[in-house]
């Protein structure tokens, strides 16, 4: 799996601007070390354990997306985790299923689900994720 040009200067821009400037999030995949980092700075995650075959996964992504175009939950990272191939991380978080959601702020787990595709309580996780 490659990595976009645009997920790379994304990051790239988010570095250089710190804290200062949070561009609206979006989404990328999961990695050790990203996850570590925004956990030490005490930041908003939304960890989504996603399947390309998964009907559910495809119903909670746009839900996902367009929250994430909110100025609301602009500083929300979303850490995506492939089912079929990150099964090490999927053993940390304790996931049995793909359509899992885990919001973390910081190093504090705030929630999770399992299948949802309803608006409102996808938004009430990510909302948890921010206090």
């Amino acid at each position: 799996m490659s990595v976009s040009r645009r997920v790379v200067l994304a990051s790239a821009l988010g570095l250089a601007a710190g804290s200062v400037i949070r561009p609206a999030a979006a989404e990328a995949k999961f990695t050790v070390e990203a996850f570590q980092a925004a956990q030490a700075a005490g930041r908003s995650i939304v960890v989504e354990v996603f399947a390309d075959w998964c009907p559910v996964c495809q119903r909670q992504k746009p839900i996902l997306s367009g929250l994430g175009a909110e100025p609301a939950f602009a500083g929300v990272l979303r850490l995506v985790v492939d089912f079929d191939t990150q099964k090490d991380v999927l053993r940390t978080f304790r996931v049995t299923q793909q359509s899992t959601l885990i919001a973390f702020k910081g190093t504090v787990e705030r929630g999770r689900s399992v299948g949802d595709t309803n608006a409102g309580s996808i938004r009430a996780l990510v909302q948890s994720s921010l206090s």
